[in-house]
């Protein structure tokens, strides 16, 4: 999805978690996580802090931004 790098499919594969146990953990539709997964849209900082929950993990280890999008510091 442009900028970000989403790796929510990797972890969840990896954890052996099934997109409806997740959406349900969540609170969110089957739908909205394979609509994350696919870079179809980005959750609110609300869902991307529950999802980073559920794993244990930071937000930034699911979701970042690709290099090329990175703000450049004066020259």
């Amino acid at each position: 999805m442009g900028c970000v790098e989403v790796r929510l499919r990797e972890v969840r594969a990896r954890w052996r978690v099934t997109q409806e146990a997740l959406a349900r953990a969540v609170g969110v539709s089957r739908q909205t996580i394979i609509a994350i997964e696919n870079g179809r849209y980005l959750p609110s900082l609300t869902l991307a802090l529950k999802i980073a929950a559920f794993f244990g993990l930071r937000v930034e280890d699911l979701f970042s931004l690709r290099e090329e999008c990175l703000p450049r510091g004066k020259a």
